[in-house]
């Protein structure tokens, strides 16, 4: 497969927008079903506003949000950060509490488990342990599995049953980027086909999967959709293409009538599917005034822990400003490998944003661009030691006396340790996005700096740019 030009959408008939809403409302109409997002990471946000983030999964947690007046909640689970065993243990135990919730509390539920847009974490793990414990645990069963990786606002579209990545006004199949080289989850397979056979060891083949082609979405014939929905069983997986919200959205509206007909689906999906299926209006990007307090003379500060070539891009825009305001400090991760290095790094680093923030200033704490890695072991073992610097990194916040005037967190695994342990977040409220698919948090009550907006900044989002762009505003 090669990259293709943008242009390649044209060939398809235009979205019919007004009509794909319609589809919509009226299917949700009958859609009378609570939606449980597992998050992998804190970003399967970046599309939604006004709802609840929890922060752990035992039955008191899934109690109240079942309970919740919002029709939909996520639970961060952070999953990308655990070896495959934990992550299935993880999503066994969540599949039984809420089997006993929602049976507790009369209230159906459809589930699904947000992951990255560039097909990157523990897929088959994580949904076949959830299939798996809930129909262990009760009478529902799961007819297929649906894999719908869209992502307008990050440039992820699945085309031709390809998934692509936006580039420069290219598309650029995601086996081919960066994100395919991911050391814990690297792939080969940008056809969604190709990849599920891939990932599955051959237990799921190509030809069996069940296409649902852009053609037939874009005509709007959700009859045609559903009949093939309706073809599932035995787990078989759905590949959705979509290049536009209105695709989806006609999806969905298939996926619903499907659902009235008794078919059961688990969802591996990017962001996209829970704003529609939780009926997220657009809202405007937030603004400076509704995210500084400007009472509080503090600095800010930005963690860097991603190392994706686009978030090294967008750091070295940020290092670029010129403002006697801003100060940039180095962490270097690689001590790891010195007897109680990371402590004294983190013990300095710690020491001079302590310093800088209570002076007024804002500071960028990076990790060392040179990434460590492991040249012996295997991805268990990579995902160990991610998950030790990570925390060295994130305990800076942890640690910090001063309550800065913002917070952003670069980075998936980064901001998940970030919202958790080093702020120690159990609910919070998504505000909305600061840029698109750059979502905040407002931190509860119970958390380190109560009320606080804590700005998300997924690794694989944005131009090169954007970063500064935020800084320049909140300063």
């Amino acid at each position: 497969m090669n990259r293709v030009n943008a242009d390649i959408l044209k060939k398809f008939p235009p979205p019919d927008e007004q009509a794909a809403d319609r589809m919509i409302d009226a299917a949700l109409e009958k859609f009378n079903r609570k939606i449980v997002v597992l998050d992998d990471d804190p970003t399967g946000i970046q599309t939604v506003h006004g709802v609840s983030v929890y922060t752990s999964w035992d039955e008191n947690t899934f109690r109240d949000a079942f309970w919740e007046p919002n029709n939909m909640f996520f639970i961060l689970t952070n999953s990308r950060a655990l070896p495959k065993s934990e992550t299935s243990a993880l999503h066994r135990e969540i599949g039984r509490t809420i089997s006993k919730i929602s049976e507790e509390s009369g209230k159906e539920y459809v589930l699904l488990s947000r992951s990255d847009s560039t097909l990157r974490g523990h897929f088959p793990p994580e949904t076949s342990a959830l299939r798996e414990s809930i129909e262990a645990v009760s009478g529902k069963r799961f007819h297929g599995e649906i894999l719908a990786p869209f992502f307008k606002e990050g440039g992820r579209f699945t085309i031709g049953n390809t998934h692509y990545v936006s580039e420069n006004g290219m598309l650029t199949p995601a086996g081919q980027t960066e994100f395919a080289r991911d050391e814990s989850f690297g792939y080969k397979s940008s056809d969604l086909g190709e990849y599920v056979e891939e990932k599955t060891n051959g237990a799921y083949k190509k030809s069996d999967c069940i296409y649902i082609p852009l053609e037939e979405l874009r005509s709007g014939n959700i009859g045609t959709v559903t009949n093939r929905l309706m073809q599932a069983d035995g787990f078989r997986k759905v590949i959705v293409n979509a290049a536009e919200y209105a695709d989806m959205k006609v999806f969905i509206a298939a996926y619903a009538e499907a659902v009235l007909r008794e078919k059961e689906f688990l969802f591996r999906c990017a962001a996209a599917v829970p704003k529609v299926l939780g009926a997220i209006a657009d809202a405007p990007l937030l603004s400076r005034k509704q995210l500084i307090d400007d009472d509080n003379k503090n600095g800010g500060i930005v963690l860097i822990g991603s190392h994706v070539q686009k978030t090294t891009r967008q750091l070295e825009a940020a290092r670029a400003l010129l403002y006697d305001s801003l100060e940039c400090i180095e962490f270097d991760q690689h001590l790891i490998t010195v007897e109680n290095g990371l402590n004294e790094e983190v013990n300095r680093v710690v020491s001079l944003t302590e310093k800088n923030i209570r002076s007024g200033k804002n500071v960028i704490v990076y990790t060392k661009r040179e990434k460590f890695e492991l040249h012996n072991g295997g991805a268990n073992e990579q995902l160990i030691v991610s998950s030790k610097i990570s925390g060295a990194v994130t305990g800076i916040i942890g640690r910090l006396k001063t309550r800065p005037r913002f917070i952003i967190a670069k980075g998936g695994v980064t901001s998940s340790d970030v919202g958790t342990k080093a702020l120690r977040v159990k609910k919070a409220t998504v505000l909305g996005q600061v840029k698109p698919g750059i979502p905040v948090w407002l931190t509860g009550a119970e958390s380190k700096f109560p009320g606080l907006p804590y700005i998300i900044f997924p690794g694989n989002v944005g131009s090169d740019d954007t970063l500064k762009e935020i800084i320049e505003e909140l300063l």
